[in-house]
């Protein structure tokens, strides 16, 4: 039986032709900034990013973490979407590593300038946390990766401004998001301070996020990533990998859209199944089982019967994620697999 591993982006294995860039990589010693695939790296992310410099760090969470650092004090409080990645998925490192609290804002992943004035604190309060952190996820995950409209980020970062707020994108996907809004690197990064980006998802590399922003700012997160764990030495071998997706593999991410949308379109309609199709603009489809359906622990062990991996994101919520490794014909199969059983109720 064909196995079709839709649990995420990130399951992908690197190609030949990837495979072959690590292992040619010119290398040195990048804690004395002396490998010169990662200072490559580091550039050209940056002038894609629209920023004065880069880094290049293990994960999309040491970014997320180093970014938090950055831009916060002890008990600061950062505003963020419904169900951001910042608070569901990194292990509570927001509190443990900056001291930060979160504000919740918004309805699946989106939100507003309005919402965020409404949650703003100023300091000085005796009582409450300054809000001095506002973090936007685009694509939003949990949101079923949604693209955020630039026109409500222009705004959002402009209050932020105003209000002495700094401002920060867990931009993880944000190559999903330029591929589907059609809007430059650059021009979705340019509202904020700092940015961050993975090479591990939609570009198939095996290792790797960058964070953007000031020369001053990326000067601090270098000893903000050794204090974190995240200094490497010979790190151009994985560093190549993210050169050589930035030249293969940007301009195929529509496909893994078309393939999502493909998937959403076969089992929206099913049995128990609720999907809003409004929500597939990316590579993440996330559907939801009525009451009186079974549940999503169910539908998963069910689809992992029938060779369909995919992944269940609440008790009644399931993700599946297209990529690279799977193809429109993967896509399609497993498409009609998850329609029989989701039809069985």
């Amino acid at each position: 039986m064909t196995r079709i591993d839709l649990r995420s982006d990130t399951v992908t294995s690197p190609s030949p032709a990837m495979r072959q860039a690590m292992a040619a990589a010119p290398v040195g010693d990048d804690q004395y900034g002396e490998d010169p695939s990662v200072n490559r790296l580091q550039e050209r992310v940056a002038e894609l990013l629209g920023k004065e410099a880069a880094l290049f760090v293990p994960s999309g969470t040491m970014a997320n973490q180093i970014g938090l650092k950055l831009l916060t004090r002890p008990g600061d409080e950062v505003v963020v979407g419904d169900e951001a990645h910042l608070v569901w998925h990194e292990s509570g490192a927001g509190a443990a590593n900056s001291g930060a609290q979160f504000a919740v804002v918004g309805h699946r992943g989106l939100f507003t300038a309005a919402d965020l004035r409404a949650a703003y604190k100023p300091p000085g309060h005796i009582v409450f946390p300054p809000t001095t952190v506002v973090a936007v996820e685009n694509t939003h995950n949990r949101g079923g990766g949604v693209v955020f409209p630039q026109a409500q980020v222009v705004a959002i970062c402009n209050t932020a401004r105003e209000l002495g707020m700094a401002s920060y994108l867990d931009g993880a996907r944000l190559f999903n998001a330029a591929a589907a809004s059609g809007r430059a690197l650059a021009e979705l990064a340019a509202p904020f301070d700092v940015v961050s980006v993975a090479l591990s998802k939609g570009l198939g590399c095996p290792v790797g996020s960058l964070i953007a922003g000031r020369c001053e700012h990326i000067a601090r997160a270098v000893r903000v990533r050794r204090m974190f764990g995240g200094a490497m030495r010979q790190s151009g071998i994985l560093a190549a990998a993210g050169l050589w997706a930035l030249d293969h593999n940007l301009d195929r991410l529509p496909e893994d859209h078309a393939n999502a949308r493909l998937l959403a379109e076969r089992i929206a309609g099913a049995r128990g199944v609720s999907l809003d199709l409004a929500t597939v603009q990316t590579n993440i489809v996330i559907f939801r089982m009525e009451e009186g359906a079974p549940d999503a622990a169910t539908i998963v062990t069910r689809a992992q019967e029938a060779g369909v991996l995919i992944s269940a994101f609440g008790v009644r919520t399931i993700r599946a994620v297209t990529h690279l490794d799977v193809s429109r014909a993967d896509c399609e199969l497993a498409a009609d697999r998850l329609a029989q059983i989701l039809a069985r109720g």
